[in-house]
């Protein structure tokens, strides 16, 4: 590591092992409303069998739980919680700590409170029947039990305080290339958000580390390698297991080359033609002081007959003065010293067809005589990423797993961070695997993504297989415990709470349909477990009817063996019915987020588990309106 910075105090394993306790206390009753499906929900009777309440109780519980939080905040949910010391008061903790591990120094929290922990609820489950009888205590338990309640979060502006605590200018380490560049003007306004936050972050660990190469793992179209290539002057490797992806980026990244050369041009005529400008400019005032000078001598000497000249009598015109002088500039393109920094990639932008795009070769000093380059120049020339290679973004493709031999794939593999947003299943799992058994990659910065498509160890323990690292779990506890979530929970952990509560991410009326539809498919063709998806139908469908024609269509079932009052006889059928789907899925939206944390907290675990590592933690680096999952699991390596 190249600096000795403090960075933030995280928990440590044995505190996170105890609030993963409280955790799974918690999930062991009410897990099994995640993992029922929505699809079943009326062919298995879920409300019956998971719920002891009417909806409109459920309902209007959820909302009051609501709005008392946001009126009151958690805190003042006392009874249900207990502090960590077990005094019923809030704890202070970290105050005047600090830590030494190994050449990483750890600052102190600053005394910031800490979290509760849970210990003990208001009977949530009815004992015999396991049926939920109290939702108010389930609403607490569920917000105690997410991210940020239970204190294990990192706050992102306490990191990159951190981590730029010692920022000093390197050469060709996360310097801005392009101040003027902006990722929303060729990424959507979800995708900026994430890549702006998060290539930030990067940089900073980048810098901290003394480190320029950085491999992004499921990069997609590149979106993040590109901004760390093109903003930071990062050697970045984006590595995808679809060839269609990589193949796209390298034509982007041709095509974009084939064009460059005019922009390129254009910026340097821009550069040179404002230098031009601004010459003029200073020549004309200077004339006109030496103007004011000489006529008021002229005045001193004879006020009463000497006439003022206007300036634009004496000067010559100021657009005639500009003209001539770009043309001579123009004419000396070649031998007049510039600033390269001055060359911002703004036009190059507008071309969104070929993004992403590789960073863009530096013109050649060979280009400029350096014996007519100020040592001002010669110095912000050092400032801008230089490379040999023809790209500073280099997008690969490869099936990544944990067992993955990087020195195969990327050749001139050095010291370097491992990234990945948004890596689907298991791939982020094995990107925390190759970062602890690697010993080249010094960081990683991983946000997941796709629960749903985690491989668990303990999911179908009677099923041969021959998987030998599982997505879930990976620490030692969860392991021992062998803790299995079952795919439908993992399914509803992807749900946004955030979104659902400003009236975005969930459509009732659809999961409605599809419920009703699969109790036709049971009771008209005797199908009781379907194994194929309908799909994205409904927002192509002007009625229940046209769903259902639709839907059955697609599953290759006869759809003329319904007659049409035969569908709509289920439709009202089960339309009273409605309000315990939707009582239900907000119910599922709740609890959400714990499982989430379950997912999350398992890595960190793992990460805390290894000796090598001198510093982990998980961050919030997104809005998670913007983008749902939007927590990083960061860590560095102890110093070599």
């Amino acid at each position: 590591m190249a600096a000795f910075c403090p960075l933030p105090v995280t928990q440590d394993l044995p505190t996170l092992r105890a609030k993963l306790q409280g955790l799974l206390r918690f999930l062991r009753d009410a897990l099994s409303i995640s993992n029922a499906h929505t699809v079943d929900f009326y062919t298995e009777s879920v409300w019956e069998r998971l719920v002891d309440l009417s909806p409109e109780t459920v309902l209007t519980a959820l909302k009051s739980a609501a709005t008392a939080r946001a009126e009151a905040g958690l805190s003042e949910a006392r009874p249900l919680v207990e502090s960590e010391n077990g005094s019923g008061e809030w704890r202070p903790c970290g105050k005047g700590r600090q830590a030494e591990v190994t050449g990483l120094r750890i600052a102190p929290s600053g005394g910031s409170r800490s979290e509760p922990r849970i210990t003990d609820f208001p009977r949530m489950f009815c004992e015999t029947s396991q049926r939920l009888v109290n939702v108010e205590a389930f609403a607490l338990a569920a917000k105690c039990c997410s991210i940020q309640n239970l204190g294990i979060c990192t706050p992102l502006e306490q990191l990159l305080i951190a981590l730029r605590g010692n920022k000093r200018q390197r050469t060709g380490m996360c310097i801005c290339v392009c101040e003027n560049l902006k990722p929303n003007e060729f990424m959507n306004t979800k995708k900026s958000h994430e890549v702006q936050t998060m290539s930030e972050l990067i940089c900073s660990i980048a810098d901290y580390c003394g480190i320029k190469q950085v491999i992004d793992l499921g990069s997609g179209k590149g979106y993040l390698s590109s901004f760390l290539s093109l903003k930071y002057g990062l050697n970045v490797y984006g590595i995808d297991s679809s060839n269609s992806n990589t193949h796209g980026a390298k034509e982007r990244n041709r095509k974009l080359k084939k064009h460059w050369k005019l922009y390129r041009t254009q910026s340097r005529v821009d550069a040179n033609g404002g230098l031009a400008l601004k010459m003029a400019k200073e020549k004309k005032v200077q004339n006109e002081m030496k103007y004011k000078a000489d006529t008021e001598k002229v005045c001193n000497n004879n006020s009463a007959k000497q006439e003022k000249v206007s300036t634009s009598d004496f000067l010559p015109g100021h657009s005639g003065s500009v003209i001539s002088d770009i043309r001579i500039q123009m004419e000396n393109l070649q031998t007049q010293p510039y600033e390269e920094e001055n060359l911002c990639f703004v036009n190059a932008f507008s071309l969104i067809d070929f993004l992403p795009v590789d960073a863009v070769e530096p013109i050649s000093s060979l280009q400029i005589p350096n014996a007519e380059m100020s040592e001002a120049a010669r110095g912000r020339r050092r400032m801008v990423p230089q490379s040999n290679e023809s790209n500073i973004y280099s997008p690969l493709t490869s099936f990544i797993t944990a067992d993955s031999e990087l020195h195969d794939i990327i050749k001139d593999l050095e010291d370097c961070l491992m990234v990945g947003l948004h890596t689907c299943g298991d791939l982020a799992p094995n990107t925390l695997r190759i970062f602890t058994s690697k010993s080249e990659i010094k960081g990683v910065c991983s946000v997941g993504c796709c629960y749903h498509l985690l491989s668990e160890e303990f999911e179908n323990e009677h099923k041969e297989c021959t998987e030998e690292k599982w997505g879930f779990p990976m620490c030692q506890y969860l392991k021992e415990e062998r803790w299995c979530c079952g795919h439908n929970a993992r399914m509803s952990a992807c749900l946004a709470l955030e979104r659902v509560a400003i009236g975005q991410g969930l459509s009732t009326e659809s999961l409605f349909y599809r419920a009703v539809l699969q109790d036709i498919i049971k009771d008209c063709y005797g199908i009781t477990k379907c194994n194929q998806h309908v799909g994205k139908i409904y927002s192509k469908c002007s009625s229940f009817l046209d769903y259902v024609r639709k839907s059955l269509k697609k599953l290759g079932l006869d759809e003329t063996k319904l007659p049409e009052n035969t569908i709509l006889d289920y439709y009202e059928k089960y339309k009273p019915r409605r309000n315990e789907l939707e009582a239900f899925n907000m119910l599922k939206v709740v609890l959400a987020p714990c499982v989430e944390t379950l997912i999350l907290l398992d890595r960190l675990c793992y990460l805390k588990e290894q000796e090598d590592i001198a510093w982990s933690a998980l961050v919030k680096l997104f809005d998670p309106v913007k983008s749902p999952r939007c927590y990083a699991i960061i860590a560095l390596k102890k110093q070599q």
